[in-house]
């Protein structure tokens, strides 16, 4: 910790919430549940650091009663989780208590602080049967709070939960009181239950099964190369170009930015692997339903995209074609996460293996656009937007022993440049080649404004080499990735791969 952070002192919040009780998990919370499983009970992979900022001339009293207005409001944040007899439930606490820290900054900028603050809290895993989901420190500068260092558990929150909190955070600064919460996670395991959620999740099952049983097996069958050690690579890109390019392309063919960002993924995938037909899995938010979209809880599940790329058309009727497909991924969503395993299995056991779903694409925006772009003159203009590219910066961000995705590309929160990551596993994507992947994503949407790009040029253009693959590879001969669901299916800030709420719409 910072020589200049003073602990000051820690006072513990009591709180009573309008309601307790016991359910089964939701569905978002089951798709988290599940992947801690695979981890040690030590493990603090699925804690998410967050920072508050204290608006306003707060003092202690007022910034610790907002605190506790959130946790009585929000019934995710009074929740435990525990495997009984009976099986898995969850259990919200009517009546408790909390302790905040407070530091003071000394000399260190109070944010870097909070940041500082919240990457400790996360560091130890969370007792999901007796701790409350979340832990909290405020950070003072001359007495007065500045921000609020937040860990929280992905069992209790996702990106758009945290959007939610954030939204509420400086109302109950100024003293405002929100209307109550209509939605609660034990309502959602509710509707999931029965009725018309239980039926749309089968309908999703469905889906699922008919593209399963025909989707490429693997898009990494070919050979492996000697890995790097660590094995995953996780570089990036910052690119204005890019993003100002995604928007004009956006506009013209009437799709999303996610859509075209998505699309150009797939393209440069099917490029490099030599397939026609992409499948990967998109990390879906599942907010369409109002009642989701102001619920605080964990929804985001997986939704898987499929994208075929004729032979002689152009990265335009791909994308558009990927529009269509991404928006029934979205539809498509919301499931069981058990019965999909199930599914799944089922499914690879009919194939002779596994359907390999690690190729992912998760979109973290909070808005659908970059608002603080450098302007371009004139508007629109595909010179000026390709000068952007010469502001392009890569980088790499860490590397990690194991992470159960293949390829995973992830935009960033950045407003003004887009930010696009990509998790790579170097035995099929060697770091040349995912850097090559970045900046080809780039070429392909800055020439695209200048004109339509034919797909069987796509490799050429950006610069990407087609791998080699032998006549007669079989699936099983190349060594061909894990099927399991990605650990590292986005990114909030969280140090290091994690599952977490980078939430695609």
């Amino acid at each position: 910790m910072t020589a200049d952070l003073a602990r000051l002192s820690a006072t513990s919040v009591e709180f009573t919430g309008a309601r307790g009780g016991e359910s089964p998990l939701s569905w978002g919370q089951l798709a988290i549940w599940r992947l801690t499983r695979w981890l040690d009970d030590d493990d603090p992979y699925f804690n998410m650091p967050w920072v508050l900022p204290v608006y306003g001339r707060r003092d202690l009293d007022t910034v610790l009663r907002a605190l506790r207005v959130l946790v009585e409001r929000h019934e995710t944040l009074r929740t435990t989780y525990e495997e009984t007899p009976g099986g898995l439930v969850q259990r919200v606490a009517r009546q408790g208590r909390f302790t905040v820290e407070v530091y003071d900054a000394g000399e260190t900028r109070p944010v870097a602080a909070a940041r500082e603050l919240s990457v400790r809290l996360a560091a130890t895993a969370f007792d999901y049967a007796t701790e409350l989901p979340f832990r909290c420190a405020v950070v003072t500068v001359g007495g007065r709070p500045r921000t609020v260092a937040l860990t929280l558990s992905h069992l209790a929150v996702d990106g758009g939960a945290l959007d939610v909190l954030a939204r509420e955070w400086r109302d109950l600064l100024a003293g405002g009181e929100p209307p109550a919460p209509a939605w609660q996670p034990m309502d959602q395991a509710a509707v999931e239950r029965e009725g018309a959620g239980a039926a749309r999740g089968e309908r999703t099952l469905r889906h699922w099964r008919a593209i399963l049983e025909r989707a490429p097996l693997t898009m990494f069958d070919f050979p492996r190369t000697t890995p790097e050690e660590p094995r995953f690579v996780k570089v990036g890109m910052e690119s204005a170009a890019t993003a100002a390019a995604a928007e004009v392309l956006a506009a013209r063919w009437s799709v999303s930015t996610a859509s075209v960002l998505t699309a150009a993924s797939a393209v440069l995938l099917g490029a490099l692997t030599g397939h026609r037909e992409v499948v990967m899995q998109l990390i879906v938010a599942n907010r369409h339903d109002p009642r989701i979209a102001a619920m605080v809880g964990s929804a985001v599940q997986d939704g898987i995209f499929i994208l075929a790329l004729p032979g002689e058309g152009t990265f335009a009727d791909a994308a558009r074609a990927g529009h269509r497909q991404a928006l029934t991924a979205y539809r498509n969503a919301h499931y069981d996460p058990y019965r999909m395993m199930a599914l799944r299995e089922e499914v690879g056991r009919e194939r002779g293996r596994p359907v390999d779903l690690s190729a992912y694409f998760n979109d973290t925006r909070i808005v659908g656009h970059w608002p603080q772009l450098p302007a371009v003159e004139p508007p629109g203009d595909p010179a000026a937007i390709a000068a952007l590219a010469e502001r392009t910066r890569t980088f790499h961000v860490g590397s990690w022993p194991e992470v159960d995705a293949t390829a995973l590309f992830a935009t960033g929160t950045a407003t003004n440049t887009c930010e696009l990551h990509l998790m790579a596993d170097t035995a099929y994507l060697p770091r040349p080649t995912a850097y090559a992947l970045l900046r080809g994503l780039e070429t392909l949407l800055v020439a695209s404004v200048a004109g339509d790009v034919p797909l069987d040029e796509v490799a050429a253009l950006c610069g990407i080499v087609p791998v080699e693959r032998p006549a007669t590879q079989d699936d099983s001969a190349a060594g061909a990735p894990g099927t399991g669901p990605a650990k590292a299916a986005g990114d909030l800030g969280v140090p290091g791969p994690r599952a977490v709420a980078g939430d695609h719409l």
